[in-house]
């Protein structure tokens, strides 16, 4: 894949409106009747989704954080709700979390091929959605040094123990807005997770930290079991790049759960 430099709204300027194209046309006709391209014009435009010469994709990067018992095996993951007054897609339902799209961390130059990592990514969304960090989203001039950077530390001697573990899962496109999202999965050790995440906020910039009834912290976030996930993915609303990652980290559970 090759990547250049791109805005936020080149992404929204597509995507969200072939969305709402797509649904306009859905609201006024037959249920049960598929729409005519002749009625899609943008979408008409936007052609082989899968041609990314012909338009901007930004991937997001979501990710599933399993929180895993080393004595026992068992895992609990980490739910958003989206709330609709502070997001501008996927708004009032469930998604993964941390999320977010590749973004420099600061306005100079050298940060776009320091902070352009999938895992620096990830750490970064890390800090923000969970710890309550402010967004280091570019618009500052001081980069970000990861060596000396107590928090980013601490994941990457936990992943050198096998204490964290870090997957990719593929790269997937909604089938509504076309947006393209790198599904990615994090696999952290209970007391790891306690120290370095002891003090997850409930209520981020995004919206909210979802826990099981039982649980005592927010961060312990809701069982990893057959139920919890058939219920997410069948009866709840969800955004669909969480839903593959999802039903992804149940099938190979054995494998990703066992390192």
């Amino acid at each position: 894949m090759g990547f250049g430099l791109g805005t936020y709204s080149d992404k929204l300027d597509a995507s969200e409106a072939a969305a709402h194209e797509l649904a306009a046309v859905e609201r006024s006709g037959p249920a049960d009747e598929v729409p005519d391209w002749s009625a899609l014009p943008l979408r008409g435009l936007i052609g082989d989704p899968f041609d990314l010469r012909r338009r901007a994709v930004m991937p997001a990067i979501e990710t599933l954080t399993l929180r895993r018992q080393r004595e026992t095996g068992r895992a609990t993951f980490l739910l958003h709700w989206r709330d609709p007054t502070k997001v501008a897609t996927a708004a009032g339902i469930y998604g993964l979390i941390p999320a977010g799209e590749f973004q420099p961390s600061s306005v100079a130059s050298w940060d776009t091929k320091n902070d352009f990592d999938l895992w620096r990514n990830m750490v970064r969304e890390y800090s923000e959605e969970l710890l309550g960090e402010p967004e280091r989203d570019g618009s500052q001039g001081v980069p970000i040094q990861y060596d000396e950077w107590p928090f980013y530390g601490s994941l990457e001697k936990a992943r050198s123990q096998s204490k964290v573990n870090a997957y990719c899962l593929g790269i997937g496109l909604d089938t509504l807005t076309l947006t393209a999202t790198l599904l990615t999965a994090v696999v952290i050790d209970d007391d790891v997770f306690d120290d370095i995440f002891g003090n997850t906020v409930q209520i981020n910039a995004e919206g909210a930290l979802v826990t099981a009834i039982e649980s005592t912290s927010v961060s312990e976030g809701v069982p990893f079991t057959e139920e919890t996930v058939k219920r997410m993915l069948t009866s709840e609303p969800m955004a669909s790049p969480g839903a593959c990652i999802l039903a992804r980290s149940w099938q190979f559970r054995d494998h990703i759960l066992s390192r």
